[in-house]
């Protein structure tokens, strides 16, 4: 892996497997294989208020260990490599702006950001600190706790949702979503197409913490193979991407990186 990062021009696909040291639950790697979510889909979101209102519940409980958490050794070496000059730029399925918050600068988030909030009607953006107070306000004395779901949600009962105020749009009234790509919704072409240009032009490509399960983040790897990039998976356990890896290591994410940066830039 040394050899594949110290040349620099580096691509990294990153998933939720980088932020289990941070707190953020998986769905596939080790502390995922037990969870059973059931993550809200674009569809049901946007056709029934009951859900909306289930959503936000589970949420508002969730936003406080998701907006919370900080970054790990990993999030930090990452950011070192790129300050060093090695990476290209950073491509990452995750949601919870840890990247961002070590301090890398190149970051195109594939699947949004839920520390943003977007009107379904005007498309206006506010910050999740803001809904947050909203909520808050609209829901004097409303406790609720749960297990957090790798999404950023809580498992909560429907006693526990029943009677949660969901607030609207302060500019047109319109429905609130998570500024986040939704199961049954399409990532933008532009974003993609940006991603693809990136792992395009790279060097090589860096997959870290992802199980490539499904086809929005695979479909990265299968580029860079068919276009001879060489490519590195650390990741713990098996992968879909393996077979087209030139180098894998079922590691520790934040342990493995963390020698790795050491390593290529003396710190």
């Amino acid at each position: 892996m040394v050899e594949l990062v110290a040349g620099g021009g580096v691509a990294v696909l990153s998933g939720a497997g980088l932020s289990t040291e941070s707190g953020i639950p998986d769905y596939r790697g080790p502390t995922g294989r037990a969870r059973r979510a059931e993550p809200m889909t674009y569809q049901r979101f946007v056709g029934s208020a009951q859900a909306r209102r289930r959503y936000w519940a589970r949420s508002h409980v969730g936003w406080r260990q998701i907006g919370q958490a900080r970054p790990n050794t990993g999030h930090h070496a990452v950011a070192e490599l790129e300050r060093h000059g090695l990476l290209a730029g950073i491509v990452t399925q995750n949601v919870d702006g840890l990247h961002q918050a070590a301090g890398a600068r190149r970051v195109i988030e594939l699947h949004g950001g839920l520390d943003r909030v977007a009107c379904l009607s005007c498309r206006r953006r506010t910050s999740r600190t803001e809904l947050d107070h909203r909520l808050r306000e609209a829901n004097p004395g409303w406790e609720a706790s749960g297990r957090i779901n790798p999404d950023g949600d809580a498992v909560l009962t429907d006693e526990q949702v029943e009677g949660f105020r969901v607030v609207d749009c302060t500019a047109c009234g319109g429905l609130l979503k998570p500024d986040v790509v939704f199961f049954g919704e399409n990532v933008p072409r532009d974003r993609v197409d940006e991603c693809f240009a990136l792992v395009g032009g790279a060097r090589a490509l860096l997959v870290l913490g992802s199980s490539l399960a499904v086809r929005s983040g695979l479909r990265f790897v299968t580029r860079a193979a068919a276009l001879g990039i060489p490519i590195g998976i650390v990741n713990q356990g098996p992968t879909r991407g393996d077979a087209d890896a030139a180098v894998t290591l079922d590691a520790p994410l934040g342990d493995t990186l963390g020698a790795l940066a050491a390593r290529l830039t003396g710190r």
